[in-house]
C-alpha cells in the first residue's frame, strides 16, 4: 500500500475558492495535518467533513515530523493544509513535505487559492517573470533586502501584515519613489480593497480605519 501526502490548498477568504477534489481529499485523508486546529475546523465544519486533526505549525514542525511520519506509515494518506492558501508559500508545510520525500512518501498537490497569484492576475502588471518575496525580514537585513529590491527588473511580490503595512510603504517611498504599486487588502473576504499608486500616492489613500487584515503587495518592474 503506497502512502500519500496530500498538499492541499485552502481558501484565502471566500469559502466558496476551494476546488472539488480538494474537498474529496479532505473527506477520503486519514488525518489532516494543519496550521491551526481552530482556523481549520471552521473550515471543515462548512463543509461537513469530520477528520482527526493535527497541529503543524512554525513553532512545532521540526518537533512533530517524526510523529507525523509515523502516522502516514501506519495509515493510507493524510492531507496537509495551513490556515489559508497553499502550504509552503510563507506557511508552515516544507519541513513535513521535505521529510515525507526523504521517507518516499508519494506527495501529490491539489492546487488551488494563494494570495500571491490572486494579487498578480489583478495587478496589471507584467507576470511573465516576478519575483516571490513573501515576508521581508522585519529587522535585520530588512533594508539590505529593500535596497536589492529598487534594483530588481522583474514584477515584485510580498506579504505584508496589518502591523506593518504603513512601515512597508514608507520604505518603498524611500527606496523606489518612482515604482507603481498595487497593495491588495483582504483579498477574497467581503472588504477586499486594492489601491494602486506610488508609494507616496498610496500612503494617502490607505486610511488609518481600514489597516486591517493580510496585505499583498505587487511592485511594477523596474523600467
Amino acid at each position: 500500500m503506497e502512502n500519500i501526502l496530500y498538499v492541499v490548498s485552502t481558501p484565502i477568504g471566500n469559502l466558496k475558492d476551494i476546488t472539488l477534489r480538494a474537498l474529496d481529499v479532505l473527506k477520503e485523508a486519514d488525518f489532516i495535518a494543519c496550521e491551526d486546529t481552530r482556523v481549520s475546523s471552521n473550515l471543515l465544519k462548512h463543509y461537513d467533513i469530520h477528520k482527526e486533526l493535527i497541529s503543524v505549525n512554525a513553532f512545532n514542525e521540526k518537533n512533530k515530523l517524526d510523529y507525523v511520519i509515523t502516522r502516514i506509515k501506519q495509515v493510507n494518506s493524510a492531507a496537509l493544509i495551513s490556515d489559508a492558501g497553499t502550504p509552503g508559500f510563507s506557511d508552515p508545510g516544507l519541513r513535513l513535505i521535505s521529510a515525507a520525500i526523504k521517507e518516499d512518501i508519494k506527495i501529490v498537490p491539489i492546487p488551488g487559492p494563494t494570495a500571491m497569484a490572486a494579487a498578480l492576475t489583478i495587478s496589471g502588471l507584467p507576470l511573465d517573470s516576478f519575483l516571490f518575496e513573501g515576508f521581508l525580514p522585519q529587522k535585520k537585513g530588512r533594508q539590505k533586502k529593500l535596497k536589492e529590491l529598487a534594483e530588481e527588473e522583474r514584477t515584485i511580490v510580498v506579504y505584508e501584515s496589518v502591523y506593518r503595512i504603513e512601515k512597508l510603504i514608507n520604505e518603498l517611498n524611500e527606496y523606489m519613489p518612482n515604482r507603481h504599486v498595487v497593495v491588495c487588502r483582504e483579498l477574497t473576504k467581503m472588504f477586499e480593497e486594492t489601491w494602486r499608486g506610488t508609494p507616496a500616492e498610496i500612503l494617502e489613500l490607505l486610511p488609518q480605519s481600514t489597516i486591517k487584515g493580510e496585505f499583498a503587495v505587487v511592485l511594477a518592474p523596474l523600467r
